[in-house]
């Protein structure tokens, strides 16, 4: 039988027998066939996409190894390309070298991280990574977290635990208070928890994007007279349309003084806790319950990384643990399919691993300070009399020109997106209280001064 299988010419799996020169041969092609693409970034733009492309199904028949790498090439060719310096307009940033062998090592392991004895390796490098990431933020020994595929899995584990440890389960006066700049994941949380719209209370925001704290005050008091019970209050780190931090020190207080579940939306600004760069209103965030960290939004980590960071471990096993009957225990070692929503996960957090030990903590202060430099070289030479620019401590900047009413800001940001595309410039146009506006993310790393010059040049023309 084993003969069989090395003569077939049809190898579907990894050999047990020693015998992967076609996986060998395979691997190498595919990384050349990847690396040639990224070498063509310059040529070919941030977004070469041609409408023409076809999606091929299987037939009956399995296809050729030349069938298959031609699929592969033009799969390429018609992607969007992060590593291209004009890609500017989303936060994902250029994959780092050893994340994308991170994430091959986790293909071939195909390890599942719903349990300690699917994943014994990579099961303890979860828990180590998760809790050296909580002491970085000033967490405490009973800290800890859990991976998740996004920041809104991260955002989701963490409200479901909020509402669990306040005793709310299903109760229909639940509340969840958020800035009105939040992430729209909040939005799908709340559906998702099978909460209603009035259920998620928006608190307003100051002329900086910030949390108004008198608002959240006044709110607190009207949730109290209307019996809402509040389980958790979100704080964003680093806002979408620009960057705004919220006023954790302050929220944090009223956290405390009210006992209510603080939990930090940092999927955008929540790496930049690990080092010293100096980040307006970047503090207190250890004295949130939960926080969401998103690494894949800045320093490369392939996709997906994002991981929820909890004060106290125990409230996520409280949440989620089911017994799981169908799977072993080991002892003092808790299966991690059971202080989250997702049961079955890849081994993801070994690009993240491996990303972090390759950059070390030079490296990642390298690619964060470099962001803010862009982000300060753009605001410094964008012309002040022509555009009005909104933008936090963190890397994303958002403009408009001075004066354009809501009904011009659709065709202006459309119009300059489509021209900037035909120079190799992607930025996005999200729509922000009433307008469309422009904005770039300057999270890349290959983004010199010398594009951004050229990048204000078309803008200004």
């Amino acid at each position: 039988m084993a003969e069989d299988l090395i003569n077939n010419k049809d190898i579907y799996f990894p050999s047990y027998l020693g015998t992967n020169d076609k996986l060998i041969t395979l691997l190498n092609r595919a990384s050349q066939t990847l690396c040639e693409w990224f070498s063509k970034a310059d040529k070919n733009g941030p977004l070469p996409f041609d409408e023409s492309f076809k999606c091929i199904m299987p037939a009956e028949d399995g296809d050729s190894e030349e069938d298959l790498f031609s699929e592969i090439e033009s799969l390429l060719n018609n992607s969007f390309n992060p590593v291209h310096p004009g890609s500017l307009a989303h936060l994902d940033p250029p994959p780092l070298i050893f994340s994308i062998l991170g994430d091959l090592v986790a293909a071939g392991l195909n390890n599942n991280l719903l349990a300690y004895d699917l994943s014994p390796s990579v099961t303890l490098l979860e828990d180590s990574l998760c809790k050296w990431f909580a002491k970085k933020i000033g967490f405490n020994d009973s800290s800890g977290g859990i991976a998740a595929s996004g920041g809104t899995l991260s955002n989701l584990n963490a409200l479901i635990a909020a509402r669990n440890n306040a005793g709310l389960g299903s109760d229909p006066n639940s509340v969840l208070l958020v800035s009105e700049d939040a992430h729209s994941s909040f939005i799908k949380c709340t559906r998702i928890m099978g909460l209603d719209e009035e259920n998620l209370v928006r608190i307003e925001t100051d002329n900086k994007g910030r949390m108004n704290i008198q608002n959240l005050r006044k709110t607190l008091d009207k949730c109290s007279i209307n019996n809402k019970k509040i389980f958790a209050i979100v704080a964003t780190l680093g806002t979408t349309v620009r960057g705004a931090i919220d006023p954790i020190k302050e929220i944090s207080e009223i956290c405390k003084e009210k006992k209510i579940w603080l939990h930090i939306d940092g999927s955008i600004g929540g790496i930049f806790a690990l080092t010293s760069t100096q980040i307006e209103g970047l503090n207190n965030i250890n004295q949130a319950n939960s926080i969401t960290i998103n690494p894949q939004k800045i320093i490369g980590i392939t996709k997906t990384s994002s991981l929820l960071l909890v004060s106290n471990m125990s409230t996520l096993e409280n949440t989620f643990s089911t017994g799981l009957p169908y799977i072993s225990s080991k002892d003092n070692i808790i299966n991690r399919g059971e202080i989250g929503i997702q049961g079955s996960r890849p081994a993801e957090v070994i690009k993240l691993w491996l990303g972090l030990r390759s950059l070390g903590h030079h490296g990642i202060e390298n690619i964060l300070n470099s962001s803010i430099k862009r982000k300060d070289f753009f605001i410094k030479n964008i012309s002040k009399n022509k555009f009005d620019i909104y933008s936090g401590p963190l890397h994303i900047i958002s403009f408009l020109p001075k004066g354009l009413e809501p009904k011009d800001s659709d065709a202006w940001t459309q119009y300059k997106v489509n021209e900037l595309m035909k120079n190799n410039f992607m930025l996005s146009r999200p729509k922000f209280k009433g307008k469309y506006y422009l904005r770039a993310v300057m999270g890349n790393y290959n983004t010199k001064d010398s594009h951004i010059e050229e990048l204000l040049r078309l803008l200004d023309s």
